[in-house]
């Protein structure tokens, strides 16, 4: 699972729990998007640092009944904007459809309310 996780929310749980059905083992990555362009619209509010979100991952995770370097990993990447690759490579790529509920969930609702409450720069 490659992202920002921006904070990590249930959406992000409940894909995890997909991706974690299909292989056995999930590798989360934390793109490293402090100071650069992510990409995309939207993705230049990037208030959590590694640690903070990876130990967030962990906690949230851990709720589940998953355990670190068991089922999963965290680990940082560099801001990964595309995935290239050539022929039959030995990995897929999968779209999971988490339901409506799940796809409404928005990291960026989450760090405005969180704004609102001064939980959050």
């Amino acid at each position: 699972m490659l992202g920002r996780w921006q904070p990590w929310h249930k959406g992000h749980t409940e894909l995890f729990k997909k991706a974690l059905k299909l292989s056995g083992q999930v590798c989360i990555m934390f793109r490293d998007v402090a100071g650069v362009d992510a990409g995309v619209e939207g993705q230049s509010d990037n208030p959590f640092e590694f640690e903070e979100v990876k130990n967030r991952i962990i906690k949230s995770l851990k709720l589940e009944g998953f355990e670190n370097e068991k089922e999963f990993i965290v680990i940082k990447v560099p801001n990964i904007t595309d995935i290239s690759f050539g022929r039959g490579v030995g990995y897929t790529f999968t779209e999971h459809d988490l339901g409506e509920e799940i796809h409404k969930i928005s990291a960026t609702k989450i760090r405005m309310k969180m704004r609102e409450k001064e939980e959050l720069d």
